[in-house]
């Protein structure tokens, strides 16, 4: 099996060297190429052929996004974007970026080591397994309502890689008249809550970081914290809220998917819609299986919507997923199936 080429794109010296030092101890990996800014990129591109780049936001002479914007309709390209905490990383996914990683405080070797070995290592070997096209169907969803007062009904999504943009389309599709949202979504910490501020700003939605107590309300979407936290729906006096509360990975993940849909089975029943979107891995699968056993509606995105078809494959297959959709068409199922009940 060959190597996957990745380019590495930072306008620090010290943190080039890092990257290349500690990527290539891996031999999946083979670093291709340095660059400090999008002009020498775009030449090692050329040059190199690379599978996998990984690329800062901030950069001299021209910024990460800007390059994104205009690399990625002439020469489409996997990304991951390695990012300080800051909102531009959602830009950057808009502009075809596959996935991204929180850009460490490194203070000492160990720090690196973890860094790449637990969190980039695994983004780059994801991302060199991805469709890179599929940004062509994260169009506007078709517009639905629902009849009648709906209220006592939930609505859970679980996603991974390629997610942000995927449930923003799907959030699209979405008017106030929704049923409660709850949302994991594999996220760094910290980014959880501008993801949920970018999505209140650009969609119909009230959206908002979850936190323990916060009531599942029509047209709001909870979206799990990033973190060391798993999210759960509870059902009190007659209502349902969300808990996060500490514990450790699940599907090696903290959020999980599984342990959401797990606990929507539990409390909602045949009053819920689980939706299982695109994802390396299989978190949220047998969730997904559990919320359909209770009687539960649920949907998974289609193979050639997905960025990494994943989570919604190990579901598909085993029969957790009622009705496969593309992307483009999951809110208008999801008002089809919430009419029904």
């Amino acid at each position: 099996m060959q190597p996957i080429k990745v380019l590495i794109v930072d306008d620090s010296i010290l943190f080039r060297e890092l990257l290349v030092q500690s990527l290539s101890k891996d031999p999946a990996i083979q670093v291709v190429g340095t660059a400090k800014d999008p002009f020498e990129a775009r030449d090692a591109i050329l040059a190199y052929h690379p599978d996998v780049m990984t690329l800062d936001v901030e950069l001299p002479r021209m910024n990460g996004i800007e390059f994104l914007r205009k690399l990625m309709p002439q020469y489409p390209l996997r990304v991951v974007v390695i990012s300080a905490l800051n909102n531009k990383v959602f830009d950057a996914m808009d502009a075809g970026a596959v996935d991204f990683v929180a850009k460490p405080a490194v203070s000492g070797p160990g720090q690196m080591e973890e860094f790449i070995k637990n969190e980039l290592l695994v983004k780059i070997k994801i991302a060199s397994t991805a469709k890179i096209d599929s940004k062509k169907s994260l169009v506007m969803q078709q517009q639905s309502r629902l009849i009648g007062n709906k209220s006592n009904l939930v609505v859970a999504i679980g996603a991974s890689t390629g997610g942000t943009e995927a449930i923003f389309s799907v959030a699209k599709g979405f008017g106030p008249d929704i049923p409660g949202i709850v949302v994991v979504q594999h996220m760094p910490p910290g980014f959880t809550e501008m993801y949920a501020q970018r999505l209140n700003t650009q969609t119909r939605l009230r959206v908002k970081e979850a936190r323990t107590g916060d009531r599942v309300m029509p047209g709001q979407m909870l979206i799990a914290p990033g973190g060391d936290e798993h999210m759960r729906l509870v059902k009190v006096n007659g209502a349902y809220q969300v808990e996060c509360i500490r514990g450790p990975k699940v599907n090696g993940h903290c959020p999980s998917v599984e342990v959401l849909f797990e606990s929507v089975a539990k409390s909602a029943g045949r009053d819920a819609v689980g939706i299982i979107l695109t994802g390396m891995g299989g978190d949220g699968a047998k969730g997904l299986l559990a919320m359909r056993k209770a009687g539960a509606k649920t949907i998974g995105q289609d193979e050639s919507t997905c960025v990494v078809y994943g989570m919604p494959k190990v579901a598909y297959d085993m029969g957790a997923v009622q009705y496969q959709e593309k992307l483009s068409d999951i809110a208008g199922r999801t008002y089809a199936l919430l009419n029904k009940m």
